[in-house]
This record gives C-alpha cells, structure tokens and sequence, in this order.
C-alpha cells in the first residue's frame, strides 16, 4: 500500500477529550474516529490491527476446540428476566434497551449468557452430546455512565465471548484450565507483558473467575501482588495475611463508656492525634443498606480498623447482599443519633422494625484497648474490646474479610509482601457453574437419565481494549511502538527525495519486499523528510527503510527499527533478508 493512495490522515493535535496516551495515540495516527462519546469508527489503519487481533484469537480459539457461531445482539427482555440479569443490569443504568413497534421490550446485549443458554436448551437433551464450548466475535453495548479513555471503555466494542457447556464441575474445570492457556498464548503472540489474577465476578455471577491484566503504568486498573510469586489479584478482590496488631500482649482494660471526648473531631486521623493513639486504635463504623435476592434493603453496621478501607465490591458478597449503599443521612440520624464521625457499634437502633446486623472486619477480631464512637457527637467509648463488648451483642453477625489490600501488606499466602502495580483488563474467564443453567432450566439427562443442570463456563477478550492496552504498554514520547504482531504494517519505505534515482530505488525495494512476503508500506508522498519521519515515528512500523540520495550515491540505504531508532546503512541488495530477520526476531533490534 502506498501512502498517496491510503485513508490515513494523522494529527499533530492531542483531542481535547483523550485522557490517556493510547486514546491520544490511536487519534493523532489516524487509526480510528469518534463518532459519538464512547462510540468509534476504524480507519483502514486501525482496522488492520483490529483484523490482526481478531486471527490471533480466532486461531487460538479453533486449536482449544472451541467451536464458533453468531449469535443476535438484539435480545428480547423475556430471556434476561429469565436469567434474572434484566432488573439488575437496568438498576445499573448500563443496558441499552428498546421498544419495536408491537411495544415488545429488547436489549443490546452486554454479553450473551442468556442467548447461547437458549439454543443450547432448545437443542441437547443427552449427556452424549457434551461437552462443547461455543464462542463468537461479535459487537457489544454497553451504556457507560461516563464513557473514557478511547477503546479502553466505550460503549460500543468488538468483543470475542465464549461458553462451555459441561456436564458436571469436573468438565467445566477441564474448560477453565484450556481458556486460560488459550488466553496466555493469545496475549504472548501479541508480544503483550500480562499477568493473570483473581476477581470479582460481578455482575456475570458464578463461583470464580480470574482477569487477565496488560500491565502498564496508565492502566485504570490496580493489581496487587506478592514478591514471593505466590499471589495475584486485582484490588477489587485483593486480600491481605494477618496484619501487625497493636494490641498483641496486652490485657484488656475496662470499657470506658463515653469517657473520651473528640469534640468537633470527625476524621480518624484527627481524632487519633487528639486520643494519643494511632489509627489501627479507632474503629470506623459504618452503616449501609443491603438488598438482598428478595430486593429488600436491610441495615448492616460494618466495623474497621481505621488505617484500613472498606473494600465495598468484596462486601455485598462477604454480609450476602446483593449489593450495598451508604445509608442516608436521615436513616443514619435515627438509627445512631449522630453524625459521621461518632457512630460506635453499640446502642444502635432498628430503623422501621428493621433491626441492624453487625458485621466485623477479621482485621479487628482480636482486637482490644481500642476507641470507637459512642453515638453522640463528640464522645467516644475508650478500652473497647471487640470480642468482650462488640461480639456479645445481639445483632452481632460474623467475621469477614472486606479490607482493601495495601502496599507493603502481607501476602494472604504466608510468604511475600504485597506490591501494587497498574493494569488494563483485557480478559476476564468465569466458572459460572449452574447459575444461568438452572434459572433457564437448560437441563439434560445424565448417565443416570436424571435431568442435571449443565455446569458453564464464561470466557471474554476485548478485541479493541487489547489494541489500547497494547499501546498503553508500547510507546515513547514520539509515537506507538507496536509489538510486530499487532502493527497495522510491519515495515515502511520512505523516498526522502522527489529525484528519478530516489523514486526508482524506493519502488524496487517497496516490490521486493512486498514479493517476499513481507507486509510493506510506502510513503511516497511528496513531503519534507522531516515530516515524514515524524509521522513514521507517530504510526509506529517495527521496522523503517530509508532510501536518500546521499546515501544512494554511497550504495547504502538506512534501515532501523520503531524501537531503536537507530539507523545502520545497509546495501539494497541486502535490506530484504535484514527486514526478513528483524521482524522474525520481534523487531526489538536490528538484525544486520
């Protein structure tokens, strides 16, 4: 492809809108268009990588066993009401829905659980015909509140999700474990630096699921790790080993009710300097409201250590609520009698008849000599023993683990500290289990001719968010540096000169290399070298010829990589093979 005959406009101008590097790259070279916030049109450029990604995954997909199809994006309302995800996913705000003219209610499928669920009930009946694992390359929408970060998180995006189907957890293990090889060989042959950790499973449901994570130093995502290889996770499920307890050794004193004033002091920082104490002392309590399966909202007071945050994605599912808001202000008056800053565990009051469950951070379980709020505006109760006063009362619920996970913490797994780094999701594997197979009764008959419901698994990889995150981890302050496998071009020849001599030997070299097989650009244009060269570092080809007339006159042209940047002269007759090498040997640097 010649540059005078290609759809590829770049631009010296960061957009206003892109807040992130790969957001700005993709813009300014010309790979892809806004059309509508969080909504993206592919240049022939972008959509080349695009392509690249999709035969990577499609090929890896196919040699797992993995068996392709296309299914509907339009879906009516009846299978996610089915499946129970209709009401949640609309509470969300994140569902793109419709009405057709008959007043019918449909939705542009997020993912598509419920209607591959739906052919496969339609169409096995038998043990025999397990199992399988069905996938798809399809769009996907999603109504972001706040639509960011380019490709990174749209609301409309290319998306390959697959299902297995299995006929007890002894497949669906066997599938989990085939996905998560045919992830990591996806992510390698992108030449992406990944790591894979444990997750929330949201809104998808089921009993474990694990995130496959570009790591980048822009990546919205934060990842924690342990130094001793033994652990991975992102935040949201991140946990910590047992923490240093300040009140190791000690003997508890006695309870000392409201004898600690903390007037006007409302932050914990604050009120441990005014207590003489350190944070780990103070125990924040706070009150949510939790709606369970049946929608109903119950109050839960949750106890923490006050040098540590509630992690609230891991504590819906750690009290068994479906999901959990801070209570009003108004409920918060009449259940405690106080404001923020002062509310203690003891003493509360139901709220309508409801009466409030207490739940307590393992952080604090041994905990003793502590300060907490006393439920009037600035007093606190001093000698707080959680196991002496906290767990005796009535509305104590359990022990859970819903801290957020810190730098320097120590690994859940006994050896190691934790470390933070950041990441971008570009896929997400699920063992969902019966959660879908059982609310939409896709049942078979086992060896026994007993109807089982089938156990699934889920498997997603975002196509553009890869793109993204592969620009997020491969750039420099010119331009993208693109792993060989994803670049729209591996090579680029640019004439430097309009002279007959120049021309000439740029062509030659142009439809030499594009005989041997090697997927060759030509800036032909009849631009400045200068701008030339910045547009070739801005786009990003692995590998660059330079044909010149001062160099032509010596029997050289220069030859470099994206990533070096450093030219070497090389003899035309010779730039073939050298090209040839170098991409084979990932580009990094040039094979002379």
């Amino acid at each position: 492809m010649r540059w005078s005959q290609s759809f590829l406009v770049t631009l010296r101008e960061v957009p206003g809108d892109a807040e992130v590097v790969s957001h700005q790259l993709l813009y300014r070279a010309g790979l892809v268009h806004k059309l509508a916030a969080g909504i993206y049109s592919y240049t022939p450029f972008g959509f080349r990588s695009l392509r690249k990604m999709t035969e990577i995954v499609r090929e890896e997909m196919d040699a797992a066993g993995a068996l392709e199809v296309d299914l509907p994006i339009l879906q009516p309302k009846e299978l996610w009401v089915e499946s129970g995800r209709w009401d949640r996913y609309m509470n969300e705000g994140i569902l793109f829905h419709l009405k057709d003219r008959k007043d019918a209610e449909f939705a542009l499928a997020p993912t598509a659980e419920e209607a591959v669920t739906d052919m496969v009930r339609r169409s096995v009946t038998s043990w025999r015909q397990l199992p399988f694992n069905l996938y798809q390359i399809r769009t996907k929408f999603r109504d972001e509140i706040r639509p960011r970060f380019g490709l990174l998180r749209g609301r409309e995006f290319l998306m390959k999700d697959a299902y297995s189907f299995d006929i007890d957890q002894k497949g669906l293990d066997a599938h989990y474990k085939k996905m998560d090889g045919a992830y990591r060989r996806i992510f390698d042959r992108c030449g992406l630096e990944f790591a894979v950790v444990q997750a929330d499973s949201g809104a998808i449901g089921g009993s474990a699921s694990e995130e496959f994570m570009v790591v980048a130093d822009t990546g919205e995502d934060a990842l924690v790790f342990s130094d001793a290889g033994d652990y991975g996770a992102n935040i949201e499920k991140a946990m910590t080993g047992k923490l240093p307890e300040p009140w190791a050794g000690e003997e508890a004193r006695p309870f000392g009710e409201a004898n600690a004033p903390t007037p006007g002091i409302t932050t914990t920082e604050g009120q441990a300097k005014h207590l003489r104490t350190t944070p780990a002392r103070i125990v924040n309590t706070m009150i949510y409201e939790a709606v369970g399966a049946d929608g109903k909202a119950r109050l839960a007071a949750v106890l923490i250590r006050g040098d540590l945050d509630i992690n609230e994605v891991k504590l819906p599912k750690a009290i068994g609520a479906l999901h959990v808001r801070l209570a009003s202000e108004e409920i918060l008056r009449k259940v405690t009698g106080t404001r923020p800053g002062f509310v203690g565990p003891l003493g509360l009051l139901p709220f309508e008849e409801n009466p409030i469950s207490l739940f307590i951070d393992r952080s604090l379980e041994h905990g003793a000599n502590l300060w907490c709020g006393a439920n009037r505006e600035g007093l606190h109760h001093s000698g707080v023993s959680i196991a002496r006063d906290v767990m005796s009362q009535p509305a104590f619920a359990s022990v859970v683990e819903i801290a957020t996970a810190r730098e320097g913490d120590p690994s859940p797994m006994g050896a190691g500290t934790l470390h933070i780094k950041r990441g971008i999701e570009v896929g997400h594997i699920f063992k969902l289990g019966t959660k879908y197979s059982e609310s939409m009764k896709c049942e078979v008959a086992d060896q026994n001719q007993k109807m089982v419901p089938l156990a699934m698994g889920c498997y997603g990889l975002g196509l553009g968010r890869t793109i993204a995150a592969a620009i997020e981890q491969h750039h420099d302050d010119v331009g993208i540096v693109w792993p060989v496998p994803l670049a729209p071009y591996a090579c680029v020849v640019a004439s430097l000169q309009r002279d007959a001599a120049v021309l000439a030997a740029a062509d030659k070299l142009y439809e030499e290399l594009k005989a041997a097989g090697v997927e060759v650009f030509y800036d032909d244009r009849d631009e400045r070298p200068g701008v030339k060269f910045k547009d070739i570092d801005l786009v990003g080809f692995p590998v660059r010829v330079v044909v010149g007339g001062k160099g032509l006159a010596r029997g050289v042209v220069e030859v470099s990589t994206r990533r070096e940047r450093k030219a070497s002269e090389i003899a035309p007759d010779r730039v073939v093979e050298v090209v040839k090498r170098t991409l084979a040997a990932g580009a990094t640097t040039l094979a002379v």
